[in-house]
């Protein structure tokens, strides 16, 4: 069963920095590229970022481009975002997703705020 957990959510200052984790199970992650994406209410959902499935190659788009930095540890399954530089405008809640043929899979996610 895929599952996809994520952590480290919280408040923070604009200007600050968080880093957020998912821990992946029930597939091969070795094999499988993931992606972050967020929601912020009244708003479409959005991709953040994207890395292969070796960590060698990232994608971003130009709203967090620069700030924000995705990694991967294949040896623990798990899949990390960087976010520095943050502005209110990046508060929303953060989902972790991996594509299949048949279908996304996503977890639950995770608030993060950003707020003086």
């Amino acid at each position: 069963q895929v599952q996809l957990v994520e952590s480290g959510g919280g408040l923070v200052q604009p200007g600050g920095s968080l880093r957020l984790s998912c821990a992946a199970s029930g597939f091969t992650f070795s094999s499988r590229a993931m992606r972050w994406y967020r929601q912020a209410p009244g708003k479409e959902r959005e991709l953040v970022a994207v890395i292969s499935s070796t960590g060698v190659g990232t994608n971003y788009p130009d709203s967090v481009k620069g700030r924000f930095t995705i990694s991967r540890d294949n040896d623990k399954n798990t899949v990390y975002l960087q976010m520095n530089s943050l502005k209110p405008e990046d508060t929303a809640v953060y989902y972790c997703n991996v594509v299949f043929v048949f279908r996304d899979y996503w977890g639950q996610g995770t608030q993060v705020t950003v707020s003086s």
